[in-house]
């Protein structure tokens, strides 16, 4: 069966995103090289990326253009290169490259792709897919880069939860910058 994770950036407070849908720019300006290597190493994994709509109009507008390649050469390719998820019902395809868009029921069409053969998977951002997942005990792993800033107002990563989710902390990664990285399991 494939593993389902979720890695998300967060503020201290725990937003995944500032007061306006899709702001992420506080993590932006927060990233450093040790960071950057972390990205490129987490990419080797060679995961099937999963997103939302929103995360997926803010990706594609970014990674296969030539300014992310020019920034970020290694981090541009491994994105570009990986295969891609995008749960949408308003968009029907996509021309950035490995992508796959799927609608309906993205509950049950998520378990049967942890079903069949295939890459573990990864969440990026796409705070209201995380929830339903997590709602619904699909996922198997949370990984939180937790940025040291607070700002004050955003959405949270569990907004709308209805049910206690317990987490057990598995392992935890402290960047010179003040950055860590937690990794937690459901219990």
């Amino acid at each position: 069966m494939r593993k389902l994770t979720v890695f998300n950036f967060m503020t201290l407070e725990g937003y995944f995103e500032g007061p306006n849908r899709g702001e992420y720019a506080w993590h932006q300006h927060q990233q450093s090289s040790e960071e950057t290597a972390y990205a490129e190493d987490k990419l080797q994994y060679e995961n099937t990326l999963v997103m939302g709509r929103v995360t997926y109009d803010q990706m594609v507008s970014f990674w296969p253009t030539e300014n992310a390649i020019n920034m970020l050469p290694d981090v541009a390719r491994g994105m570009n290169k990986a295969e891609k998820i995008v749960f949408s019902n308003s968009i029907k395809k996509s021309d950035w490259n490995n992508t796959r868009v799927i609608g309906g029921n993205i509950v049950e069409e998520i378990k049967k792709l942890k079903s069949t053969p295939g890459n573990d998977m990864t969440i990026l951002g796409s705070g209201s897919i995380v929830t339903q997942f997590a709602e619904s005990g699909l996922i198997d792993q949370f990984q939180f880069m937790i940025d040291p800033i607070a700002i004050g107002n955003g959405t949270s990563i569990f907004k709308g939860i209805k049910h206690q989710l317990k987490l057990e902390l598995i392992s935890s990664k402290a960047f010179k910058d003040g950055v860590v990285v937690l990794t937690y399991k459901p219990i």
